[in-house]
């Protein structure tokens, strides 16, 4: 946002200011309405309105961090669940809030409305899903305003639904028959609408489901967890159709389609891949299937909102699978010249830190022999001044020194296990220490730079500020014994061309150039002579 204010010496008054369009923060929820003529889409303090067809921003609207939303029916009002545990009821038209419900004690995940007996959307109610064990059923209230004559939306909680884990995601089938709801112990519980009675348990994920979703004829039920996997399963057993491996990262939203929809990612009949959309550049939140099937709305980390329109031109698996091995295929050739200990430029997200480089099996193998390596030295350097002490009050023998050590000093043994270490794995061997060793570490850097024969080789690079003198004095020493040998062998150079017949050691070629301009001296002086006439006789 960009303000201009005039500054004037008795008061200061805005001019005007410049809003962005789009939102500061990752996109949480995006819901469409039900005539596809608006979206709203939720973030971290505000919510937004726009025209899907142009992208123009029609309404923002300031709020909490807003998880979850929904329109309720007629378009005229909206619903978005905080994290703070809040339901807020906003006006469209207005653009402004008109209540805020302390609905839950932990943060709403799932906000679903309850369709009616031919599967649209009804005015009866919603439910609601949260992290404080309850899933709640509530219903549409208008209230008289105490000021004009006029009504005011309002909800009120009707049933609730105790849990006994945290609620991640709530469903409900299109003939309102069966409810469904995913839990932090990795499971989705399916219980009956009318009375609240439990009918199935749906368990074969690993991790958390994030996203679930119930087909149109209400036999089949999809499931995105973080553990990467979607499963098919069926409602009438709750058996599992199809587990799909064939994701990255965490599946966060999923949606039934219709037969003619194109642009769905997966065939639910055949459990084929048919498209996959690429255009963010950073994890998908959510999104939002438009009634027809026509387009649909993605919501991204990358604080963008895409949409993905339905085309006419016709595609083939085939093709699109042999594109997807190409990229496979190329991905791993790219992977084969990269260097596989170079620390990999990552962009990170807004406000995290990363340690470049990748731990391997043998860095890490590496990273405990030095750490038992300063261990043991330690250890003999506190018996070596123990042995001292002794000798000083005369109790003292002879010391024996570890036989792990090889005979070797203490300085020398760390030296000898780095020196061991592969010299790709040497980096993040020490990026991997613990900060109280590679204090112990850098004490013996600065004994083996002090010492010329352990500090002129050419890997040995300056580790640290305080060693920026001493280094500086050992390189200046190092370049003046090359530039001393580099005199020597120059001065030797010229004795041996003193000593040897140089004079003469050209002296057939030069010959032979000579004999070469003579001869063609005589070519041009027999050309340049004129016939003699003959004697008369």
């Amino acid at each position: 946002m960009l303000e201009t204010h005039l500054i004037d010496t008795d008061k200061i008054s805005k001019l005007y200011s410049i809003e962005l369009h789009g939102h500061r923060s990752d996109i949480r929820s995006v819901t469409l309405s039900s005539d596809n003529d608006l979206l709203l889409s939720t973030s971290h303090n505000a919510v937004k309105i726009w025209n899907p067809s142009t992208g123009v921003c029609l309404r923002t609207i300031e709020s909490g961090y807003g998880l979850c939303s929904s329109f309720v029916p007629g378009n005229r009002y909206a619903l978005v669940g905080t994290k703070s545990g809040a339901l807020e009821i906003l006006d469209v038209g207005s653009g402004g809030s008109i209540e805020v419900i302390e609905a839950h004690a932990g943060s709403i995940r799932s906000i679903v409305p309850i369709p009616d007996e031919n599967g649209s959307v009804s005015s009866c109610g919603f439910v609601t899903g949260s992290a404080d064990h309850d899933v709640k059923f509530w219903e549409y209230r208008l209230l008289q305003k105490p000021v004009n004559d006029s009504k005011q939306l309002t909800v009120t909680n009707v049933r609730t639904l105790k849990m006994n884990d945290d609620v991640l995601a709530v469903c409900i089938s299109p003939d309102s028959k069966h409810l469904a709801v995913s839990l932090l112990d990795c499971t989705i519980k399916v219980f009956f609408v009318d009375s609240l009675k439990f009918f199935l348990s749906l368990y074969g994920h690993k991790l958390p489901v994030l996203c679930m979703d119930i087909s149109s004829d209400g036999d089949l039920i999809v499931s995105g967890s973080a553990d990467k996997n979607l499963k098919i399963w069926g409602l009438d057993f709750g058996d599992c159709h199809k587990s799909i491996f064939a994701h990255a990262d965490s599946v966060m939203d999923v949606k039934f389609c219709g037969e003619r929809s194109p642009h769905k990612y997966w065939d639910a009949d055949k459990f084929e891949l048919l498209l996959t959309l690429e255009g963010h550049h950073a994890e998908v939140w959510c999104l939002a299937v438009s009634n027809r099937g026509d387009f649909i709305v993605t919501g991204s980390h990358d604080r963008s909102i895409r949409r993905w329109d339905r085309t006419e031109e016709p595609f083939f698996i085939e093709e699109e699978r042999e594109k997807r091995l190409e990229e496979i295929f190329e991905s791993d050739l790219d992977n084969l010249n990269e260097d596989r200990y170079a620390p990999k430029e990552l962009v990170p997200d807004e406000g995290s830190v990363g340690v470049p480089g990748k731990k391997t099996k043998e860095t890490l193998s590496a990273t405990d022999l030095v750490i038992d390596a300063l261990d043991m030295v330690d250890a003999e350097i506190k018996r070596i001044d123990q042995h001292k002490e002794d000798q000083k009050n005369g109790r003292g023998g002879e010391f024996q020194s570890n036989i792990m050590m090889r005979g070797l000093s203490p300085s020398d043994y760390v030296l000898h296990t780095l020196a061991n270490v592969n010299t790709n794995d040497l980096e993040q061997t020490l990026l991997s220490l613990p900060f109280s060793d590679a204090l112990k570490l850098m004490s013996y850097l600065k004994e083996w730079v002090l010492v010329p024969d352990k500090g002129h080789h050419v890997a040995a690079r300056p580790v640290l500020i305080v060693l920026k003198d001493i280094l500086h004095e050992r390189v200046k020493e190092c370049k003046d014994t090359i530039g001393f040998n580099l005199a020597a062998m120059d001065h030797l150079k010229e004795l041996m061309s003193m000593r040897s017949d140089a004079p003469f050691c050209d002296a057939k070629a030069k010959l032979m150039e000579i004999r070469q301009w003579q001869s063609k001296r005589a070519e041009r002086g027999d050309t340049n002579e004129k016939p003699r006439k003959k004697p008369a006789k």
